[in-house]
């Protein structure tokens, strides 16, 4: 096992930053939900395994950990939930088979590894059917440099490097349930009948049976979190789209497209002076990760322009995440993003129906919020 990835998800000595205020922010996939077919009880289900993930990122900030293993908490929590559409409740593609992605991304190297080059960024894995949290996989990848040096990984070979740093790797059978099958085979006009695995209709593995409120997904999971010392970390997880060809490779695994993380210094004597007025730093960090139509964020680079236009347009961080998911929209791309910034400023601009959705700070109250037209609470 590496010696960089024998250390836990636990908290890095303390090193407080009075200036960043820690922050957590999630997604669980965006996309057409329909309000009125849904019920309070599934919305309510929904939220909770919402908050639940916010709480678990939020234990590793409140203690003081890094950015990147509070957001790999807060989207492994996701990855355990077959509501949504990232590990055991990721969709099949279009011969009935799940093909896994995931990414993550950090605004500077974390503390706790202080070995890690300020140049290594992060790291995207894409067609993976074994790895029971992706999500902790590409984490592991990323600290191990010596044995993974590349930015981009795939299959069999990133899953067998990552058992040599204890991930789980679990049988293909494992992500299998019921009403992503059922939706599946609707999509394809087949009978939905006999089930796969030999699992019994009505009997869902350990979840019991369940109905999504999204149908048809294309979404992800994803966090992008903020620790005290001011480091952003950005991890997306996801199944990819529904009925998706054979070894399609989607915009989560792609750097610039459904995910991103930087930060930049300040120039310009009168933006340093206007911004040492106002208590800011001398630099800024952001990080977001996206979801829907995954097609469109890479051909228009989604998850990087946000940070381009913040960075050379000067923009702030809610009009800029604004403006792209905007351009999705006028390309006939349907999605949503969570941005968040060194400030704390939160956004999660979306152009569809819904959007699960929630943030926690210091205070440690989760809010969510599903449809395009809730209020956080």
């Amino acid at each position: 096992m590496s010696s960089l990835e024998k250390i836990p998800l636990i908290a890095a000595p303390r090193t407080h930053n009075a200036s960043s205020k820690y922050t957590l922010v999630i997604h669980g996939g965006a996309g057409t939900m329909d309000k009125a077919r849904s019920t309070p009880e599934l919305r309510a289900q929904y939220k909770a395994a919402l908050a639940r993930a916010l709480l678990a990122g939020h234990a590793v900030l409140s203690a003081g950990g890094e950015a990147m293993d509070a957001a790999v908490a807060a989207v492994s929590s996701m990855e355990d939930c077959p509501l949504f559409n990232a590990g055991k409740g990721a969709v099949f593609n279009v011969a009935g088979k799940n093909e896994l992605e995931t990414s993550i991304m950090l605004s500077r190297p974390p503390a706790s590894h202080p070995a890690i080059p300020p140049t290594r960024r992060g790291a995207g894995i894409t067609l993976l059917s074994h790895a029971r949290n992706p999500s902790k996989l590409v984490r592991a990848l990323y600290l191990s440099p010596g044995n993974a040096p590349h930015t981009m990984f795939s299959g069999t070979a990133a899953e067998s490097l990552g058992a040599e740093h204890g991930i789980e790797l679990v049988d293909e059978s494992y992500f299998f349930t019921e009403a992503r099958w059922r939706e599946h085979r609707r999509g394809l006009g087949l009978p939905e009948e006999p089930l796969p695995y030999g699992f019994r209709a009505g009997h869902d593995g350990d979840e019991g049976p369940w109905v999504p409120l999204d149908q048809l997904p294309t979404g992800t999971v994803g966090a992008v979190a903020l620790d005290e010392r001011g480091c952003i970390a950005a991890v997306t997880s996801t199944g990819g789209r529904t009925n998706k060809l054979v070894g399609r490779v989607g915009d989560t695994p792609i750097m610039g497209a459904g995910f991103w993380a930087e930060e930049w210094a300040v120039k310009g004597w009168f933006r340093k002076a206007w911004r040492r007025v106002r208590g800011k730093g001398k630099t800024i960090a952001m990080g977001v990760s996206g979801t829907g139509d995954g097609d469109y964020f890479i051909r228009l680079a989604t998850g990087s322009t946000i940070g381009r236009r913040m960075k050379y347009l000067h923009e702030p961080l809610q009009h800029a995440a604004k403006a792209c998911v905007e351009e999705l929209r006028r390309d006939g791309g349907v999605g949503g993003v969570i941005a968040l910034d060194n400030a704390g400023n939160v956004a999660m601009p979306l152009n569809c129906s819904g959007m699960y959705r929630g943030v926690v700070r210091e205070d440690g109250v989760p809010k969510t919020a599903i449809f395009d037209d809730d209020e956080l609470d």
